[in-house]
């Protein structure tokens, strides 16, 4: 089945040369030049994945993620011109999966958009339910439940706590998350893993009152029933 890509940027010239290589790599490719109109489309059209830029005229692509986030898990790569670190982890916060800053060669775009879509693939789960002490997960669902309760989780959070898991009680360190979760090809930092383990450990406590979640310092993190606070 071939994979659509909505590219959401009001520079025409982007706008372009994206569409041509992502045409190229095999994708179907529709466009919107401002926040309102690339919402409409998305609604509309539900692709699998979103190249979202931040600075859109009508409405930011900050509130577009935000927007999208509260109804649907399509894959978003956010496009912004600013390096601050506090820009990358607000739009991973709202619930970007990845990042890209301005310029950008058009070959790393494609490159991404493969990675973020091969990585879904490749962890279609096939497991029986998980169990981990008030935690209950449903892989072939995609459904998580703490203490009866079920968790809100996007699409990268789902993945990052099934693989946490199935590997209940051992410590995994950034390296071995990111690898797991986001794939060896993946673009970014380890900064990425800890937004996404702060995320889903705040919904995990609000949940039931527990941190699921152990830090291990200097080494990773940890998922145990044994651990509490």
């Amino acid at each position: 089945m071939i994979a659509t890509v909505l590219i959401v940027e009001d520079e025409a010239s982007i706008r372009t040369v994206a569409r041509a290589y992502l045409e190229q790599a095999g994708f179907r490719v529709l466009l919107a030049d401002n926040g309102p109109g690339g919402l409409e489309l998305a609604r509309r059209e539900q692709p699998d994945l979103i190249i979202l830029d931040l600075n859109l005229p009508g409405m930011d692509g900050m509130e577009v993620a935000a927007r999208l986030r509260a109804e649907s898990e399509v894959f978003i790569l956010m496009l912004t011109a600013r390096s601050e670190e506090s820009d990358r982890v607000a739009g991973l916060r709202i619930g970007a999966d990845d990042y890209l800053t301005k310029p950008f060669s058009p070959r790393e775009l494609t490159a991404r958009v493969e990675a973020i879509l091969r990585r879904h693939r490749s962890l279609t789960p096939v497991d029986p339910s998980l169990v981990v002490g008030p935690l209950r997960i449903e892989p072939d669902r995609r459904e998580a439940w703490v203490a009866d309760q079920a968790l809100e989780l996007t699409t990268t959070e789902f993945d990052l706590l099934l693989v946490m898991a199935r590997h209940a009680g051992k410590v995994l360190s950034r390296e071995q998350l990111m690898d797991l979760v986001w794939g060896s090809d993946f673009y970014g930092t380890d900064r990425v893993v800890d937004v996404y383990v702060g995320q889903v450990r705040r919904k995990i406590e609000a949940s039931c009152g527990q941190n699921l979640i152990r830090t291990v310092r200097g080494v990773g993190y940890q998922l145990s029933a044994e651990h509490s606070s």
